[in-house]
């Protein structure tokens, strides 16, 4: 009867638990309420960050009809603006949302991209044909030859369009695409906001000196790319045993293999089907590279080069198994 009495004692006003309960009984009890705290806590975290991702979903929505409605009427610089503004939103909230909210915002700047390229091209004035004034006489006896119109000559990209190099609707390409064991390079006049597009190369080295507006990578092996400051996003899809040394808002790779990147991002790497890619930060430099990261507008203070998220990987108390940092030892400091 002793043990109940005792319990029944720890019940009582006034008498201490300590006194009463055995040393074990009070570790399972503290045990306990510790992890009722984590429940609670990891709870509210939950809870945290669906409410983030509820407003940042809507501020997305709010700001790309408001971008829609600047593409439809009103001046095109504004849009330009607001929709630069609404791809940075994208970037920096990455983290908070799902995969499939992610691909949705990509896929909605995408369009509007696409949009603004248009809306720019139906709005430049179109050139007219200027017809030769002198003709030869026809030699007796042949046929009369007829004028032929002079060629319109071909508009100049606008800064900041959204569609590929080379894609139907854009701009004419910029970069290189099937050469192999080439040493390529582009300098700033040639980078300046434009879109950047290197395909299908082999064994290259690749220097990209200058401001680009976006930086598209596919399906290049082995080979060594060197980029200066991109304005907003740099997409790396299907490539394999290459070296890439980028700066850039947002950074997104697609089925590439036994890579390393240099990166200065200002959002988190997103990676999708890919293995064996290691990370470092950005250590390329070339005379005016601080004019160009003005120029970009990106933040040299903040680079979050080492935080990834792999939407292949869906654990959250293991790290991902396809991606990794490159030890201080084996990073390369001098590109030259």
């Amino acid at each position: 009867l002793r043990g109940p009495a005792a319990f029944v004692a720890a019940l009582q006003p006034g008498t201490p638990a300590a006194a009463v309960l055995p040393e074990r009984l009070q570790r399972r009890e503290v045990e306990r309420q510790q992890g009722v705290e984590r429940q609670r806590q990891k709870k509210e975290a939950q809870v945290v960050k669906e409410e983030r991702s509820e407003f940042l979903v809507a501020a997305f929505a709010r700001e790309r009809e408001a971008v829609e409605a600047l593409l439809a009427a009103g001046p095109l610089e504004e849009a330009a603006a607001r929709l630069q503004g609404l791809q940075k939103l994208l970037t920096e909230s990455v983290r908070f949302l799902a995969p499939y909210e992610v691909r949705q915002g990509q896929e909605a700047v995408a369009r509007l991209q696409g949009d603004l390229v248009a809306r720019r091209q139906q709005l430049q004035p179109k050139k007219k044909f200027a017809f030769r004034a002198l003709k030869k006489e026809a030699a007796p006896g042949s046929e009369p030859r007829p004028v032929e119109p002079t060629r319109p000559e071909a508009a100049a990209p606008a800064p900041g369009d959204g569609l590929a190099e080379g894609e139907p609707g854009g701009p004419p390409l910029c970069g290189f695409s099937g050469a192999e064991d080439e040493e390529l390079e582009l300098g700033p006049a040639e980078l300046l906001q434009r879109d950047v597009v290197l395909s299908e190369l082999r064994g290259c080295r690749v220097r990209l000196h200058g401001n680009a507006n976006t930086l598209r990578v596919r399906d290049c092996r082995g080979c060594t790319v060197l980029c200066g400051p991109v304005s907003t996003s740099v997409l790396v899809d299907g490539c394999s045993d290459c070296l890439l040394v980028v700066a850039c808002q947002q950074l997104r790779t697609h089925r590439t293999r036994d890579s390393r990147f240099y990166v200065q991002v200002t959002s988190r790497a997103v990676i999708e089907d890919c293995t064996k890619v290691s990370f470092a930060p950005y250590t390329w430099s070339y005379p005016g590279i601080e004019r160009d990261f003005e120029a970009s507008g990106l933040d040299r203070n903040r680079n979050n080069w080492n935080l990834v998220d792999d939407f292949n990987w869906l654990a959250t108390d293991k790290p991902s198994p396809n991606w990794s940092l490159i030890s201080d030892q084996e990073r390369i400091s001098c590109w030259d």
